[in-house]
């Protein structure tokens, strides 16, 4: 099976080259300068070239709290650079897996959201990322959207690696503890990924196409990831890293934030048989290996 993902240095695509060579997936990475979100020409014509099984639409513009300042570049991207993407796997008659995020809802609801539920995003990067699920859900009916949420791995900028960095020079570290969500592994999302594709490659099923959500299991504050981040940190290297609960008034941001990130996952696991590990022992495994890499602390 051949994949064309978009972006070439995000924390999706690249563990998706990771696990793809492990799962014999071949993974095309297409990222600028041939392909450019923001010039649909040559996004339709470096996937048309890739010749893909599958597309997966991974790239796309995440700085949320800049967005705010930024609208027209992020819905340049996220929503038309999402549609184009998408337009060229109808194209080429091949089904798109499309990531999307928590931040599509307001974040109000008392319960995990489902995929039915209301949309209301409270920000630029949320309404902008909304606006690119519709577009590909325009564009092509073969597709599936995965919405995820708070992705960490052991590469790019995440926040499991800014608490690392923080906690080298640190003891002690102030984190939000009144927004619930799910930490995800991007390497969890990639097998998973990779599992979506196999099925859409085969499987005409429209059951199999849609909406679904992807995240870990279990949930947990920003609070609760640091302190098992630090806890992980602690019983490898004995340093310790003590966390301060705050609120989000405290750390007031640009762009509003969900209280409550919670994706329920039952859709897919019932569609595709797909359950995540819970976030607590992904995040482990994470620590584990950049402090085994001698990348953090």
């Amino acid at each position: 099976m051949r994949l064309a993902v978009t972006g070439k240095q995000g924390q999706v695509v690249t563990s998706l080259l990771e696990r793809g060579a492990a799962a014999s997936v071949e993974v095309i990475a297409l990222g600028r300068p041939e392909l450019d979100l923001a010039d649909p020409a040559s996004v339709k014509a470096a996937i048309a070239a890739a010749a893909p099984d599958v597309v997966v639409s991974a790239a796309a513009y995440t700085a949320v709290d800049k967005a705010e300042s930024e609208p027209e570049l992020a819905f340049e991207v996220n929503e038309v650079g999402a549609g184009a993407v998408a337009e060229a796997a109808a194209a080429l008659q091949v089904p798109i897996i499309h990531l999307s995020t928590d931040y599509v809802f307001a974040g109000d609801k008392a319960d995990p959201y489902l995929e039915s539920d209301p949309t209301g995003p409270v920000s630029v990067y949320g309404a902008s990322k909304l606006a690119g699920e519709k577009k590909v859900a325009a564009a092509t009916g073969n597709h599936a959207i995965l919405r995820t949420a708070w992705v960490y791995s052991p590469f790019g900028a995440n926040f499991l690696k800014t608490m690392l960095r923080l906690g080298a020079s640190r003891d002690m570290l102030r984190v939000v503890a009144d927004q619930r969500g799910t930490p995800t592994s991007a390497l969890d999302i990639a097998d998973a990924v990779i599992t979506v594709a196999r099925r859409l490659k085969t499987d005409p099923d429209p059951a199999l196409r849609g909406v679904f959500h992807l995240t870990g299991g279990g949930e947990g504050t920003w609070a609760d990831f640091a302190e098992v981040i630090f806890a992980s940190l602690e019983a490898r290297t004995g340093r310790c890293v003590a966390v301060e609960r705050i609120t989000t008034a405290d750390y007031p941001t640009p762009a509003r934030r969900p209280a409550n990130s919670r994706l329920s996952n039952r859709k897919l696991q019932s569609s595709y048989g797909v359950k995540l590990a819970d976030w607590d022992v992904s995040t482990r495994s994470v620590v584990d290996r950049l402090l085994a890499a001698g990348q953090a602390i």
